[in-house]
């Protein structure tokens, strides 16, 4: 990363900033990911990416580990303050419980990147890939 004199305050940070971030953090940890599994066409790339990327399936991981009790007391308050967020829009292929909820999970993922807790953002990485596989896995395909 590049260095800049000022740090951001993640706790400080506003909600949907903090999703902002974690979008593009985790999408490029599940680009990484599928390149890792040999997946190298374009348009096989973008299909399988959706299965992780897609509000559906981060809603759906967020209350997995919501469930699981995988989430300490700090990330539970990130997850509620990005399920809060007022967007002002939502997406046309998703309801607002499901776009609030891949809201939250993002922020999360924004927030551990900001704080720089590597270790905890990618565990939190590699439980929603096993997650999204584990439920892929039990579809038909």
């Amino acid at each position: 990363m590049l260095h800049y004199e000022s740090q951001i305050d993640e706790k400080q940070l506003n909600s949907l900033a903090l999703a902002y971030m974690g979008d593009a953090v985790f999408e490029s940890y599940i680009r990484h990911h599928l390149i890792q599994l040999g997946k190298v066409r374009p348009n096989q790339l973008h299909r399988e990416a959706t299965h992780y990327v897609s509000a559906k399936a981060q809603a759906s991981v967020i209350h997995q580990m919501i469930d699981d009790n995988l989430l300490n007391n700090e990330e539970i308050a990130v997850v509620k303050r990005g399920r809060n967020a007022k967007s002002g829009s939502v997406p046309k292929n998703t309801d607002v419980q499901t776009y609030r909820y891949s809201t939250a999970f993002e922020a999360l993922i924004g927030y551990l990147f900001l704080a720089k807790r590597q270790s905890r953002l990618e565990e939190i990485i590699e439980i929603a890939i096993r997650l999204v596989e584990d439920k892929k896995g039990g579809q038909s395909k």
